[in-house]
């Protein structure tokens, strides 16, 4: 397998793809015990992000999003281990280094932002109290100088009043300064690398358009990549570069943001499309919804996970059969794990509910 620095040619993998990947992490495989057995909870696999750039990680609850970069920083629940893969930052592979190595880099380097800024932060102390203990365990200042760093980072995340505002304790702040708070904690040594997930969750709309404004500042004041975990398709739409679409630990597809969900090369990406509720339909019609539920990762199928639930291929011998691998779809660099993706719809639309006339088993 090359080395970060080498060049895969333009159809050998989509953690290929991206332009000056600052983040490439290339056959990634964590594992969890069960009752049953060993749980795949990431299944091979490939993503990069590059300088400047935003890759959006979308798809249900429990489809490896949040786990696959759990991964990558060492972070995993107890019993979860990474059994395959290379995760290259910097012309090193995180997955082979030590504890203290991978901790000088977490927090410093790379940065997570995590879901829930009230469990994130610690309720018994300050916010002030908590960016200090951050500020110091990755340099050598003193406590006086660190409060100080601490007020201004408050600042640069405009919480209004950081002098006062860095001696509250969590419960006394709102969501949105909470989230705030805590993007002050990732930015605080210039990441290379922010992770976002699901960074507006519980957040009212004029909050979270704010937070994603303030992210994209960010990455574009300290030049860094991003990382947007999310399930809203609407938000990845204006706020990423590129989107891997993730289902039961798998990458399915990866594209473009440019490309528009309704032109997806996957039926799975297309029913999330069409599941988002739209302005301009009747008021009494229904919303469109992925039939079925999510596999249980302890007893994945032979073939692809997404046929039972699939208005393209439910039913047919090959998708039963074969686990399909990421392909090339097309010139911009797009793939996609459907080797029926051709007979999806190419509507402005993307009208995912049949396929082309002469297709399979519509839904």
């Amino acid at each position: 397998m090359n080395g970060p620095g080498q060049d895969d040619g333009p159809g050998a993998s989509p953690a290929a793809l991206s332009a000056d990947p600052v983040l490439r992490v290339r056959g990634l495989r964590t594992v969890f015990p069960g009752e049953e057995g060993t749980i795949t909870v990431v299944d091979g696999v490939d993503v990069a992000v590059g300088r400047g750039e935003t890759l959006a990680v979308v798809g249900e609850s429990g489809s490896g999003k949040t786990m696959t970069f759990l991964s990558v920083l060492g972070l995993l629940p107890p019993g979860g281990r990474v059994t395959e893969g290379e995760v290259w930052f910097d012309g090193r592979d995180l997955a082979r280094l030590d504890p203290a190595a991978m901790r000088a880099i977490r927090g410093a380097q790379i940065a997570m932002v995590f879901q829930d800024p009230l469990t994130s932060l610690n309720p018994v102390f300050t916010v002030g109290d908590q960016l200090v203990t951050v500020i110091r365990a990755h340099g050598s200042v003193g406590k006086a100088e660190a409060r100080a760093r601490a007020v201004e980072l408050l600042e640069r995340v405009h919480i209004p009043h950081p002098g006062e505002r860095i001696d509250a304790y969590p419960h006394q702040l709102s969501g949105g300064m909470r989230q705030r708070v805590l993007i002050a904690m990732a930015i605080a040594f210039g990441p290379k690398i922010l992770i976002a997930d699901e960074p507006t969750t519980a957040l009212d709309v004029t909050v979270q358009a704010q937070i994603l404004e303030l992210l994209e500042e960010l990455k574009a004041e300290f030049g860094m990549g991003m990382v947007l975990i999310s399930h809203d398709l609407g938000l990845v739409a204006t706020h990423a570069d590129r989107v891997a679409v993730m289902y039961a630990g798998r990458v399915v597809e990866t594209s473009p943001v440019s490309r528009g969900f309704g032109q997806s090369r996957h039926p799975y990406t297309r029913s999330l499309y069409r599941s988002i509720p739209r302005l301009d339909t009747e008021p009494e019609s229904r919303l469109s919804a992925i039939e079925g539920q999510p596999p249980d990762l302890a007893r994945l199928p032979e073939g692809c996970a997404f046929e039972p639930r699939c208005f393209l291929g439910r039913g047919r011998d090959d998708c039963r059969r074969v686990r399909p691998a990421l392909e090339p779809v097309g010139e911009d660099g797009s793939f996609s794990a459907c080797p029926h993706w051709r007979r999806l719809p190419m509507s402005p639309e993307g009208d995912g509910a049949r396929p082309e006339a002469g297709g399979g088993t519509p839904a």
